[in-house]
């Protein structure tokens, strides 16, 4: 479960420091589950991305969310809280064990009501979704983010934020692909490929931020939006 990427920032490290451990905490039982999962090594967002996540619910004030990759329900939990009681949150994840974990997370903070667990594989769950959504959070299979991109921004309204985590694969990214392992070629070539589709597409507005291993915003600037094809 341990993601080394997490533990490689793309920023000074005294910074990251200084980040995770100067800015507030958060509180209540939501502080004790971060706390515990950070001290476990569990796969949380980082706490430079929980605060800017925090925060960025408190302005948006989104009332339909949905999350690809729920984990152990750390995050739906937070933008459910920072969003508003009369947000909710629809989230996917087709791992049991998180699944698991998840359902233990909501029922220790009583959030059930404001959370939807739907248990499966994302590509299968997208079709039977209709939106439109104010705010979507994609932190699943980075190989996955440009597969999932058009199916996000189906169900993403007009005007609305998908914000995706991990994006930069610790710096790797940038570097050429003659010099990744092989076992990463495929993330590399699939996470170059989603950087140039959200940057350069002339309906979508993205900023790149490095909190983590790299964060996009990327605003949806028409009602459909469409792709030319691959190869």
């Amino acid at each position: 479960m341990r993601n080394e990427m997490m533990h490689r920032p793309i920023v000074k490290q005294e910074i990251v420091d200084y980040l995770r451990t100067s800015q507030k905490q958060i509180p209540g039982e939501l502080g004790k589950i971060q706390k515990e999962a950070n001290e476990k090594g569990v796969p949380i967002i980082p706490h430079e991305t929980v605060v800017f996540l925090q925060f960025l619910m408190g302005q948006l004030k989104p009332k339909q969310i949905l999350e690809i990759g729920t984990a152990i329900g750390f995050s739906s939990s937070l933008m459910a809280k920072y969003a508003g009681q009369d947000a909710h949150v629809t989230t996917i994840d087709r791992f049991d064990v998180m699944i698991r974990q998840a359902k233990e997370t909501y029922q220790r903070l009583g959030n059930e009501e404001q959370v939807t667990l739907l248990e499966g594989q994302a590509a299968d769950i997208f079709p039977t979704l209709t939106g439109p959504y104010d705010f979507i959070f994609m932190d699943s299979a980075k190989s996955k983010y440009i597969e999932f991109l058009p199916e996000c921004l189906r169900l993403l309204r007009k005007g609305g934020v998908l914000m995706v985590d991990d994006i930069f694969q610790a710096g790797t990214v940038l570097d050429p692909i003659e010099t990744i392992p092989r076992s990463q070629r495929t993330i590399h070539r699939k996470l170059k490929l989603f950087l140039d589709t959200i940057n350069t597409h002339p309906d979508l507005t993205t900023s790149l931020l490095p909190l983590g291993d790299g964060v996009a915003l990327i605003t949806k600037e028409a009602d459909v939006i469409t792709f030319a094809p691959r190869d």
